[in-house]
């Protein structure tokens, strides 16, 4: 009931009701963008490169897919998607944290992220602009006649094409994430991911009517995928709290005693960054597989095999610690805590709080670690047991399962923040959703 009274209590408020308005609007021109095609094309020819695209780079073709929000099968002028934005924001969170310039910036409060969220949005337009060649190159050279005309106006009207659409869609999360619900990027990501359901429920439909038994395991794959929200949840909202002690200080003629706070640390800091850096890198065999001499690297490397299994395990435990150490910085934490005159209990300040708070980060780390190879590798298992292809099981893990559930989550904060600022209470009771200890 709870649940119930706190869905119909969002539609009380106007200014959420209006939010969640313009998020859904915005969605759907998001969605009607993606099947307009690029100017000058074939379109059945577009249906045979799809068709043999996925057949031929399988899990690259599945990433592309899942960032493009299905446009890559249609070669529509949103083709790009919010990759470029997404690629562009994420050197920018790089470049942030080591270049000390940047960094300053970034501090400077709401003025400082606003000139960084600029930079974001020029250094888009050159990687639009880099992808859409790339994309008109390959397209081109792939040998599916797509294209009827070729020359220079046809891949200007492409590139063209492609750029202005990745910006509109650019400006379509900015707007959701300012008058919506959430972060734009990640919701037209999500949205994406789940347009891809109707079509496989479809397949499982046309399955059923072919052999009765397979019903066995369409139940068996929706209970799997219950349990593996279930987890997913559990460690993105995982946190190890270490206890800090706080110093009493004065307020006027008052003496403030000593309190108690916590240092939350994340479990999963990295979030689904290692799983998108390590399928980028092991998408490389697939596009050096027309080189000649490449053919049996890209074998190799086929998914469910050795080396591809051995060097994903090794990319995502590679980047969950790139990410987090590139987030968390013990140094700089320990030496916050100097200056403010906090303290761990038990644990003397300075080197000693660092190599504690290191010590926690790295267990936690591996932990997380450990917990995204098992997703990512999941769909692999559990398509070998049951004889089914990747495709059909590609929902229980990987890269989309992390962002569904993280974009999820985040929504449901935002939406609960308004709820507990009218004095109602959220879904979760009178508490807000907090992370697990």
């Amino acid at each position: 009931m709870q649940l119930i009274d706190s869905f119909k209590n969002i539609f009380k408020i106007k200014d959420l009701r209006d939010r969640i308005f313009v998020t859904l609007l915005l969605v759907i021109v998001f969605r009607l963008g993606t099947h307009i095609p690029f100017p000058g094309i074939d379109a059945e020819a577009v249906l045979s490169f799809a068709k043999r695209q996925s057949e031929g780079l399988g899990q690259f073709w599945g990433f592309l897919q899942v960032f493009s929000g299905g446009a890559f099968e249609n070669l529509g002028i949103f083709t790009l998607g919010i990759m470029p934005y997404i690629t562009a924001s994420i050197i920018m969170s790089l470049l942030t944290k080591v270049y000390p310039a940047l960094e300053e910036i970034a501090k400077e409060g709401t003025t400082g992220q606003r000139k960084i969220a600029q930079y974001t949005r020029l250094l888009t337009v050159p990687i639009a602009v880099v992808q859409a060649s790339l994309t008109y190159t390959w397209v081109k050279t792939s040998g599916a006649g797509i294209f009827v005309n070729s020359g220079i106006i046809s891949y200007l009207m492409c590139v063209f094409a492609l750029v202005t659409g990745t910006l509109f869609v650019m400006w379509l999360g900015e707007q959701i994430s300012e008058h919506g619900v959430g972060n734009g990027a990640s919701i037209l990501v999500a949205v994406g991911i789940l347009d891809r359901m109707p079509a496989l429920a479809g397949q499982f439909s046309s399955a059923v009517k072919s052999d009765p038994d397979v019903i066995n395991k369409i139940i068996a794959l929706l209970v799997l995928w219950f349990l593996m929200i279930v987890a997913v949840v559990l460690i993105t909202q995982s946190q190890r709290k270490i206890p800090v002690q706080n110093p009493k200080h004065f307020r006027g003629r008052r003496i403030m005693m000593a309190q108690r706070n916590y240092l939350p640390l994340s479990i999963n800091a990295g979030g689904v960054m290692p799983v998108i850096f390590a399928s980028s890198l092991l998408s490389v065999p697939y596009l050096l597989a027309n080189i000649p001499g490449f053919a049996p690297i890209k074998n190799l490397f086929q998914p469910g095999q050795f080396f591809y299994l051995f060097f994903y395990i090794v990319l995502v435990f590679f980047f969950s610690f790139f990410w987090t150490y590139l987030m968390y910085k013990p140094d700089e934490m320990a030496n916050n805590l100097k200056e403010y005159g906090s303290f761990i209990p038990g644990i003397r300040p300075g080197d000693n709080t660092s190599h504690y708070i290191n010590y926690i980060l790295a267990r936690i780390t591996m932990f997380g670690a450990a917990f995204l190879c098992f997703i990512v590798l999941v769909p692999d298992v559990v398509s070998a047991a049951m004889g089914m292809t990747r495709y059909q099981v590609s929902f229980l893990g990987g890269t989309g399962i992390l962002i569904i559930v993280g974009v999820t989550l985040d929504v449901l904060r935002k939406v609960e923040s308004h709820l507990l600022l009218h004095h109602y209470s959220g879904f979760a009771g009178s508490t807000p959703i907090r992370g697990r200890r």
